[in-house]
């Protein structure tokens, strides 16, 4: 996956740090496929129990504007393959990330604008700086938004602030994001590493498999009726309460005891 995304595992939790710093972090092609790669090795790997995203010095500035001016005078063919080619490693990693059976947190420093934007709300936990800064960004150069900002953010913040947020452009701080639902958590900058590492760490600690099952529910219930869900319910209840995580939880209550869970 080269240098543009660095891995970094401690425990149960693996961190994986974009590390384009002198662009801000921003997506190009190496950064999509960096991010694809480590995402499906994190999915995969049954040591990893949550996995987190971060940047180094920055979360992620939005797509390389300066790759994009670079190739702008090719063929108008050539430059839609290209383009496409880009977005769709984004969507990969968006959805890889939604599906994954694992929780992901992102820890967000700096900023997060464009895709860096989509990216945080892909995930399931969100913790900022306080003085992180957040924008859509895609309307101040012409164009309409991707990475699944346009399906996460009416859920996350309801339609009409959705539309100032994705048709106006403006940048907001962190206690407006959480205020709006986008974080669960702002928090002075110099503890933000110590306090997404926690989330991380307490997450990797819960029964992983019944952690993956809540987050199939709360995601399939955008689209499904109560009936649907309460189905769904009733199925992920069953596959947990026959693994070794389900019985070490009611021995523990029992036996008034933190439970042991194995993921």
């Amino acid at each position: 996956m080269g240098d543009a995304v660095l891995v970094h595992d401690e425990g149960h939790v693996r961190t994986l740090i974009m590390n384009r710093a002198k662009s801000r972090n921003a997506l190009n092609i190496e950064m999509g496929d960096a991010l694809m790669e480590a995402v499906h090795l994190a999915q995969h790997d049954t040591s990893v129990r949550c996995l987190r995203i971060k940047g180094d010095q920055t979360f992620m500035a939005g797509g390389d504007i300066r790759y994009f001016a670079e190739h702008l005078d090719r063929p108008a063919h050539e430059w839609q393959v290209r383009i496409e080619s880009l977005i769709g490693k984004a969507h990969a990693v968006v959805t890889a990330i939604r599906t994954m059976d694992k929780p992901v947190v992102a820890s967000i420093d700096g900023a997060a604008a464009g895709f860096g934007l989509s990216l945080m709300m892909a995930c399931d936990f969100a913790l900022a700086a306080e003085d992180a800064l957040f924008t859509l960004a895609y309307i101040n150069i012409g164009t309409s938004p991707d990475g699944g900002s346009t399906f996460a953010l009416p859920r996350h913040v309801g339609a009409k602030r959705a539309a100032e947020i994705a048709m106006l452009g403006d940048r907001f701080g962190a206690e407006e994001a959480y205020h709006w639902g986008l974080l669960n958590k702002h928090v002075p900058q110099a503890k933000l590493e110590e306090e997404s590492m926690a989330l991380a760490n307490r997450l990797a600690c819960l029964p992983t498999k019944a952690l993956g099952r809540t987050k199939a529910l709360l995601r399939q219930s955008l689209h499904t009726s109560l009936e649907a869900q309460l189905r769904g319910e009733l199925e992920m209840f069953g596959r947990s309460s026959l693994e070794d995580d389900f019985r070490e939880g009611v021995a523990a209550f029992l036996e008034k005891r933190k439970p042991d869970f194995r993921g």
